[in-house]
């Protein structure tokens, strides 16, 4: 029995291409170009829509008529072209592939592709140009107001694994424009009355394409009652949580409990096509419920829908991004103590929601805090262990309903192995430069939550968030 369908969540890329023709340099090259781009995409495992050999000549892209098809092809794909990939296997024609671009009118990420010369292959049947030919064609997208990714290296082969690789970068930063202007995210209860740090502005996320859908914490807690013991996903989703982690001894009332959360949320998710959901994890689920919902959390984000905890829907959006660009699950936590007096170090903390793929020994059990003042037994399913020492990304995101934006702070860093004895799901943080982002975090009003995936994702969401989302962002390991 698998908890979340992994394949909803895994978006599949679709790539318009455009092979830029220009009638003076070398027409086999860009009869040749084609067909290395549509091997590659095939190789890395990408569907693509291109221009046809009998819709223009080779299927590439020179004159007016030739841009004005591959529009027209590019619209009535419209539904499936998540981005649009340029190669230049020689100077190109600017005009042709900018008005491609901008008669298709589809608001999606573009990768600027241009191959590079061979010394040794420089004359008349050879020589492409297409270093030059990439500068033009960017300079006709910037005075079109059209926003465009480029490449790692200015030149590179089609064929070459650079080439691949910003592929596969630009595959992501497509996932994230995508999603994220479409997303569809859950609000279960109120946030804690404590917590005027995970206010935000709603309006300010649907002005930039971002759905919340609410449900009192009474209504999940009602079509709870209406769930049998025996009912069979009930049944399966203990069994499910019996092996999610390392515990070996699970309460009766408390499993069935956590079991009978997870089927009501995952039926609402499905019923309302959620991509991630916040939570009101205390203190009315204690007193009402008698559980913690961390676990159930913990296995949403481990089956690809984020799970924030304390009804924190910035720190969810970050969860979702971050996830967009690694195709692997998030967490949310707590900028939450010194290491010693080491100024780059620092220890992130959650009590704890995290999925089980961050930790080493992750297990389940009573919440260490909420029990203390509400006791063992309204206090299981929380999961505990040590993040492991791997590189990492962080982000969080704000609605800064003062002056109408959305602005984030984002960067990396190490996870390491120093010595910690504690509890919940904690790690110790290596940030270079960590007391300057500390100081950005406190004067420019950010939570003290934050998003995190163990991989390096930065320069990805970076490009994402910068070029096409446009909002505002420091990107600290960039100074």
């Amino acid at each position: 029995m698998s908890l979340i369908d992994k394949k909803r969540q895994l978006i599949k890329v679709t790539f318009g291409v455009i092979v830029g023709n220009r009638d003076v340099f070398p027409d086999q090259l860009a009869k040749s170009g084609r067909v290395e781009i549509i091997e590659v995409l095939k190789e890395l495992g990408c569907d693509y829509v291109i221009l046809n050999e009998k819709d223009t000549r080779f299927g590439v892209v020179e004159t007016l008529s030739d841009a004005k098809k591959c529009a027209n092809l590019f619209k009535a794909n419209r539904d499936k072209i998540m981005g649009i990939i340029v190669v230049l296997p020689n100077f190109g024609d600017e005009k042709g592939v900018a008005n491609s671009i901008k008669m298709a009118d589809l608001n999606v990420p573009i990768l600027i592709q241009a191959s590079s010369d061979d010394i040794k292959q420089m004359d008349r049947k050879f020589r492409r140009d297409a270093f030059c030919g990439k500068i033009s064609v960017c300079n006709n997208l910037y005075q079109y107001g059209i926003p465009f990714t480029l490449t790692k290296s200015h030149t590179c082969p089609i064929t070459s694994k650079e080439f691949k690789n910003d592929i596969i970068k630009f595959e992501a930063i497509c996932r994230i424009v995508h999603k994220v202007r479409n997303a569809r995210l859950g609000q279960i209860g109120t946030r804690p009355a404590a917590f005027n740090t995970v206010r935000y502005s709603e309006k300010i996320l649907e002005k930039n394409g971002i759905s919340i859908e609410p449900i009192d914490l009474s209504e999940i807690l009602a079509a709870i009652n209406n769930l049998s013991n025996d009912d069979l996903d009930v049944k399966e989703t203990v069994e499910y949580i019996k092996n999610y982690t390392e515990t070996k001894i699970f309460p009766e009332e408390g499993i069935i409990k956590l079991a009978k959360l997870t089927v009501v949320i995952k039926n609402w998710v499905k019923e309302n096509d959620l991509d991630g959901f916040a939570f009101q994890c205390w203190p009315s689920i204690q007193d009402n419920f008698g559980i913690v919902p961390c676990a159930v959390l913990s296995m949403f984000s481990e089956g690809l829908i984020p799970g924030a905890c304390e009804v924190d829907i910035s720190g969810l959006i970050g969860m979702l991004i971050l996830q967009l660009a690694s195709n692997n699950p998030s967490a949310i936590l707590d900028w939450n103590n010194n290491y010693k007096y080491e100024e780059d170090k620092m220890v992130t903390f959650h009590c704890s929601n995290l999925p089980r793929s961050f930790l080493k020994g992750a297990q389940i059990t009573t919440h260490p805090i909420i029990s203390d003042g509400k006791g063992a037994e309204k206090s299981f399913g929380a999961i505990q262990g040590r993040i492991l020492a791997e590189s990492c990304t962080f982000l969080r995101i704000e609605t800064d309903d003062i002056n109408g934006k959305i602005k984030c702070i984002l960067g990396e860093g190490k996870y390491t192995e120093d010595p910690l004895q504690t509890f919940g799901g904690y790690g110790v943080l290596q940030i270079p430069h960590l007391q300057k982002l500390l100081k950005k975090i406190c004067t420019s009003g950010f939570a003290h939550h934050v998003a995190v995936t163990l991989n390096k994702v930065g320069d990805i969401i970076n490009e994402a968030i910068t070029t096409y989302l446009g909002w505002e962002i420091d990107y600290h390991t960039k100074e």
